[in-house]
């Protein structure tokens, strides 16, 4: 583990392996302890470079307004600070958002996107989306960090033999701070980069759980939008695919780095 100051901020990573730069950007509520699955397979090709967001893992915990371009621009000039631009990202969830983000913002600093489980905008249209933001917002209130740990965990891991799974789950989410968890929370919503996608230049890989919160039908529709882009769904899977089936996660992002390296 390594920290670098950004400003008053102190961002927590972790880099193993040589290579061309292959940075890796958790979900909301999750830290780079999450990767623990792809580092070992991923770093003997690249220099892998995994990252805690502003507010989460090790990494500082300012009082919000957060929002997914400052998250961007705190992984850029990490990149840029530590010369390993421009690099292959790789994020799932949130941190797929700020790969978005970045390849809009920031694309000197990239090289290709893998985007797990996430489309380029979280944007509330229906009272259905208002209702289950609703919800995830009384339950955290509720039920506190562990609590909202134990709910998640039935939810992303639904099957027997994943019980231990559900327990580091629920661990690791329990030692979330619940401001910056709140904060992270709201920095999702109404956030877009859809009108943006056409400026993509980088190589885009979506990856898609055909059982995540969002259908797959959600994510095609931004397939023709990207130049360089291509859809490749995991069956069997949820919305925490590189936990669930971390071989076949590996194999999928391997085969597009090799193409696009």
């Amino acid at each position: 583990m390594a920290k670098l100051y950004q400003g008053d901020l102190q961002l927590n990573y972790e880099i193993v392996g040589q290579g061309k730069s292959l940075l890796l950007i958790h979900g909301l509520g999750s830290s780079l302890k999450d990767w623990e699955l792809q580092i070992p397979e991923f770093s003997k090709n690249y220099q892998v470079i995994a990252i805690d967001l502003r507010g989460h893992g090790q990494s500082d915990k300012p009082p919000g307004p957060y929002s997914i371009l400052l998250f961007a621009s705190d992984v850029a000039e990490l990149l840029k600070t530590l010369e390993l631009a421009p690099a292959h990202v790789v994020g799932i969830s949130l941190g797929g958002m700020v790969a978005y983000q970045i390849a809009v913002s920031f694309p000197e600093v990239v090289r290709s996107i893998v985007v797990v489980n996430c489309t380029p905008e979280f944007v509330i249209r229906n009272t259905e989306e208002r209702r289950q933001v609703f919800l995830r917002k009384l339950i955290v209130q509720l039920l506190g960090m562990r609590g909202t740990g134990k709910f998640l965990s039935k939810r992303l891991f639904i099957k027997p033999e994943q019980e231990e799974i559900r327990r580091q789950f629920v661990e690791r989410w329990a030692e979330n701070d619940l401001r910056a968890y709140r904060a992270s929370m709201q920095s999702l919503l109404g956030w877009s980069v859809a009108e943006k996608l056409g400026e993509i230049k980088c190589p885009v890989l979506m990856m898609a759980a055909d059982e995540d919160y969002t259908p797959v039908s959600e994510k095609e529709k931004y397939l023709t939008r990207i130049p360089q882009s291509e859809l490749v769904v995991i069956k069997d899977s949820r919305h925490a695919t590189s936990v669930e089936h971390p071989e076949e996660f590996n194999k999928v992002v391997l085969d597009f780095l090799s193409k696009h390296s």
